[in-house]
C-alpha cells in the first residue's frame, strides 16, 4: 500500500459568491418603503498552508478533488448572506505548486507559508446597494461570481541539510539508521528503499537533518529506475554525501566508477554543481572492503574530496563523520542569506487605463476581454430587462461602446464578452443619442420621478385658483 506520495494532481474549486437579493420593504402605512435587498456572501478560498506535522501528499492522492463552500444569498431587510468558509489544505514543508504546463506558481517553504490556490467569488450586490438618487428602486440584484476552478500539481522536495546519494544497496539506509533515530527498511537487495528517508542528527551544538535519496543508477536523470522520481529531493539539500560500497559483489563496479556515474547523473539533472561534496566509503568491516577503501582513498582525495571510512554495521567512524557533516552544515547556514520579512508591495492600477481590450477576429466577431466586463457579465441576470439595461450602462461608462466604434463595429455586428470557451455573445446596438434626454438612462425606474396623484391634484387646483385670480384682477367693470 502506498504510504509516501511526493507528486499529485489536485483539482480545487473555490466557493461561488452568493446572489444579491431584490426586495422591497413592506410595512403597513408605508407603501413606498424602498429597496431592502441584502448583498450575497463571498465564496470561500482554497488555501495551501505548510504544516510541519504533514510529511506526505498521500491524502490528496486518494482525494484529489477539493472544494470550498459557497457564499449564502442575501435576504430582505438588509440582511447580507454569510460568507463561505475557506478551505485550508495542509501540505508538507518544501511543496512546490505548479500549473498543468509546469510553470511554478508557488514554492512553499517554512511553517505557516500559504498560497491561495483558488480565489472565492465575490457576492452579488442587493438592490439596496444598487439604489441611487436616479435609480431609487432597482427591480434587480447582481448575481454572485463563480469561484475559480484550478488544476494544479503539487511536488514535494524534501527540506534537509544533508543528502545521501549512491547506488542501491550502498548502505545509505543503514547509515541513516545509525546516525539518527530513523528506522528505514533495510535489506540486501537493490531498490529496498522506495521512498526518501529523513532523520535528525545531533553533532555537538549542531542539529541537522539528513535524507536518504533512493534509486540512483545510470540513466536516472533520463527516467531510468527510480532516480528521476526522487532526484528533486536533492535540490534543497546544502551538502551532498556520496555513499560508496566497498564490498560490492558486482565485478564491473568499484567505488571510483560509482562516484563518476552518480556525479554524471547529478550533472545531467542540473543545479547542483555548487553544493559541497563528501565521500563515505562504507562497509569497511568486510576485509575486502577495508583493502579496497585503502586503495581508492588516495585517488578520491586527489580529486579534492574529503573521505571518511565507516561501517554502519560495526559503528566504525560514525562520530567523526557526524561532526564533519555538522561543520559543513554550520558553514552552509552561516553563508546563507538572512531571510527578511515579506514585504507587502501595493501596485495600484493607473486610473487612465482602459482595463479591457477590443479585438476583431477573423470571422468578423468583436471580442471584449477584461476583468471588469467579464465579471459584470457573470453578475447579470439576463432574464431581467432592467438588469440587462444596467449592464449596458456600465459597459458604456467604461468606454466599451466607444472602443467598438473605433474598431469598426456597426449595428447588428456580433460582440462576445469573455474567453472563447465561456463568452456571452450578442448583437451590438449602439446607444441612441438623439433624443436620449427624453428616454432617460437604461435601467432606471422613472415611476418615482412622476408626482404622486394627491400632489398633482393639489397643484392643478392651485393652478386653477391662480388663473381665476388673474381673471379677477384683469376684470374692468367699466369696459
Amino acid at each position: 500500500m502506498t504510504t509516501f506520495v511526493d507528486r499529485v494532481e489536485l483539482h480545487v474549486a473555490a466557493g461561488n459568491g452568493g446572489h444579491g437579493c431584490a426586495s422591497v420593504h413592506r410595512e403597513k402605512f408605508k407603501p413606498l418603503g424602498g429597496p431592502d435587498g441584502g448583498n450575497g456572501g463571498r465564496g470561500g478560498d482554497v488555501i495551501l498552508t505548510v504544516d510541519q506535522s504533514v510529511t506526505t501528499l498521500l491524502d490528496y492522492h486518494h482525494s484529489p478533488h477539493r472544494k470550498a463552500t459557497n457564499g449564502k444569498p442575501g435576504e430582505g431587510g438588509f440582511r447580507a448572506g454569510k460568507d463561505g468558509q475557506d478551505l485550508v489544505l495542509p501540505v508538507p514543508d518544501g511543496t512546490v505548486v505548479l500549473d498543468k504546463a509546469g510553470n511554478v506558481l508557488a514554492d512553499l517553504v517554512g511553517h505557516g507559508t500559504s498560497y491561495i490556490a483558488a480565489q472565492g467569488g465575490r457576492g452579488g450586490l442587493g438592490n439596496a446597494a444598487l439604489a441611487s438618487a436616479r435609480r431609487k428602486a432597482p427591480g434587480f440584484a447582481l448575481l454572485g461570481v463563480p469561484g475559480d476552478l484550478q488544476d494544479i500539481v503539487l511536488e514535494l522536495k524534501t527540506v534537509a541539510d544533508v543528502a545521501l546519494v549512491g547506488y542501491p544497496s550502498a548502505g545509505k539506509s543503514s547509515l541513516i539508521s545509525v546516525l539518527s533515530a530513523a528506522k528505514p527498511k533495510i535489506a540486501d537487495y537493490p531498490f529496498t528503499t522506495l521512498v526518501p528517508n529523513l532523520g535528525v542528527v545531533t553533532a555537538g551544538s549542531t542539529v541537522y537533518t539528513i535524507a536518504d535519496v533512493p534509486g540512483l543508477i545510470p540513466g536516472a536523470s533520463q527516467g531510468k529506475g527510480l532516480g528521476l522520481e526522487f532526484l528533486r529531493h536533492v535540490e534543497r539539500c546544502s551538502v551532498l554525501v556520496h555513499v560508496l560500497d566497498t564490498a560490492t559483489l558486482e565485478s564491473d563496479r568499484d567505488p571510483v566508477s560509482d562516484l563518476d556515474v552518480i556525479e554524471e547523473e547529478l550533472k545531467q539533472y542540473g543545479g547542483l554543481g555548487n553544493r559541497p561534496r563528501m565521500v563515505v566509503l562504507n562497509k569497511i568491516d568486510v576485509p575486502d572492503g577495508k583493502d579496497l577503501a585503502d586503495m581508492v582513498r588516495p585517488d578520491l582525495e586527489a580529486r579534492g574530496y574529503r573521505v571518511f571510512e565507516v561501517s554502519a554495521v560495526a559503528h566504525l567512524g560514525l562520530k567523526e563523520l557526524s561532526y564533519a557533516l555538522g561543520d559543513l552544515v554550520a558553514k552552509a547556514r552561516a553563508t546563507k542569506p538572512k531571510e527578511e520579512a515579506t514585504r507587502i508591495v501595493i501596485r495600484p492600477k493607473a486610473v487612465d487605463e482602459a482595463g479591457f481590450t477590443v479585438t476583431r477576429e477573423d470571422d468578423g466577431l468583436f471580442r471584449v476581454r477584461g476583468e471588469k466586463p467579464e465579471r459584470w457579465v457573470r453578475q447579470t441576470d439576463f432574464n431581467n430587462d432592467e438588469a440587462v439595461g444596467y449592464l449596458a450602462d456600465r459597459l458604456n461608462r467604461l468606454g466599451v461602446e466607444g472602443e467598438l466604434m473605433k474598431a469598426g463595429a456597426r449595428a447588428g455586428d456580433g460582440v462576445a464578452i469573455g474567453p472563447e470557451d465561456n463568452a456571452v455573445v450578442f448583437d451590438w446596438e449602439p446607444t441612441v443619442t438623439a433624443g436620449a434626454e427624453m428616454l432617460g438612462r437604461r435601467g432606471e425606474d422613472h415611476r418615482f420621478e412622476a408626482l404622486r396623484p394627491a400632489v398633482q391634484r393639489r397643484r392643478e387646483r392651485q393652478a386653477e385658483r391662480d388663473e381665476a385670480q388673474r381673471d379677477f384682477d384683469d376684470f374692468d367693470p367699466f369696459e
